[in-house]
C-alpha cells in the first residue's frame, strides 16, 4: 500500500498507474505552494470529479487543525494538481454552503470515513473545489 511521500513519486512517475487507485477509492494529487517557505508541496488526495473540477475534503483524519495543504490554499489558492497523466493548473476554493452538503455526501458515499472524523471534530471540514484554470 502506497503512502506519503512513496505514494507522490509512484503516481507522478507511473502518471497515475501505480497510486490513483487507492484502498477503493481514486486520489489526485494537489501541489500547493508553502504559505509560509514558497516551497511546492504534494500531497495525494481522494477526490471526485463534480463537471469540470474535481473535490477533495480537508479532513486530516478529523483532527483539530486544518491539514496543511488546506492552509496553503487559503494564502495561494492557485494550485498544481495532478488526475492520472493529465497535469493542470486549477484555482482552489472552499465549497459554499449551498455547495457542501452535497459534495460532502459525494465524498462521503466513497469514503464514509469522512463522516466519522467530522463527528471527531468540532472544526468544520472543509469542502474544497479544484477548478481547472
Amino acid at each position: 500500500m502506497l503512502y506519503g511521500k512513496e505514494h507522490v513519486e509512484r503516481y507522478q512517475e507511473t502518471d497515475g498507474a501505480e497510486g490513483h487507485d487507492w484502498q477503493g477509492t481514486v486520489t489526485l494529487l494537489l501541489t500547493t505552494k508553502g504559505r509560509r517557505t514558497g516551497k511546492e508541496h504534494t500531497t495525494p488526495l481522494i477526490y471526485q470529479p463534480d463537471g469540470d473540477a474535481y473535490v477533495v475534503v480537508a479532513s486530516k483524519g478529523g483532527a483539530e487543525d486544518d491539514p496543511l495543504w488546506f492552509k496553503n490554499i487559503e494564502a495561494d489558492p492557485q494550485v498544481k494538481v495532478q488526475v492520472k497523466g493529465d497535469r493542470f493548473t486549477a484555482h482552489a476554493r472552499v465549497a459554499g454552503p449551498d455547495e457542501k452538503p452535497a459534495l460532502w455526501r459525494k465524498m462521503a458515499a466513497v469514503w464514509p470515513d469522512y463522516d466519522e472524523y467530522q463527528k471527531k471534530t468540532d472544526r468544520q471540514i472543509p469542502v474544497v473545489i479544484l477548478e481547472r484554470v
